[in-house]
């Protein structure tokens, strides 16, 4: 059994779908961020940057003591580690998928993360900050398009990759982008969409989040952002 501390946010589906992709049988261990929960002593034990998700594997490949992993990159490659699967065993395939992995930790998550704070949550609306991360988050929908132009995954097969980068196409109005000119992004996401582990993976844990439909709190927005 694998605990997910997890709320229903982009990273957090990364590792929704990645075990519903795997089967792997995981127990939700809410982590509600709105309300501070990330930075309990026993959630800081596990993730020592205090942020969501991380998981705990009761059951590791060596047999030995539980083993608790944080940041949703590193949580991919262990589970596909474990289980031999969505990561490729060849040196050149995988290479593609770690390339794609690391671009979305590197980039997709923190541009678009920008993006969404400044237009939506922001105390006060900064124009050049909008503009910057705005823009470049429309660089990067643009990069993944270009990827997707002549094959049908963003590695030579489905992987761990598009699991990591999907979740943050999902959220694309957040960030004020659109697939309307982006026909490759488009056709990936929609088939991806589609699998049924995908929809089990969005919808799990939603009830951590009931309460929020109105917006974030003065008590949120200080546990979210320091504010």
């Amino acid at each position: 059994m694998i605990d997910l501390h997890y709320f229903p946010t982009p990273n957090g589906w990364k590792v929704s779908i990645a075990l519903e992709e795997l089967e792997l049988p995981y127990r939700i261990v809410g982590c509600n961020i709105a309300r501070g929960e990330q930075f309990e002593p026993a959630f800081l034990a596990i993730s020592p940057n205090n942020r969501m998700p991380a998981i705990v594997d009761h059951a590791p490949a060596d047999g030995g003591e539980p083993i608790p992993v944080f940041e949703s990159g590193a949580i991919l490659q262990y589970l596909a580690d474990k289980t031999g699967e969505l990561l490729p065993s060849d040196s050149r395939r995988r290479v593609q998928a770690m390339e794609w992995m690391h671009w979305q930790m590197a980039n997709q998550g923190p541009m678009c993360g920008q993006a969404g704070h400044f237009r939506n949550y922001a105390p006060t609306p900064i124009d050049y900050a909008i503009d910057r991360y705005t823009r470049e988050a429309r660089r990067l929908y643009q990069v993944l398009d270009r990827r997707l132009a002549d094959r049908r995954y963003l590695a030579e097969e489905f992987s761990m990759a598009d699991i990591l980068c999907w979740p943050w196409v999902h959220m694309r109005e957040h960030h004020a982008q659109t697939l309307d000119d982006l026909p490759d992004l488009r056709r990936w996401f929609e088939e991806l969409a589609a699998r049924p582990a995908f929809v089990r993976g969005l919808e799990a844990g939603l009830d951590l989040a009931k309460g929020m439909e109105g917006g974030l709190d003065d008590e949120a927005k200080k546990n979210l952002f320091g504010h």
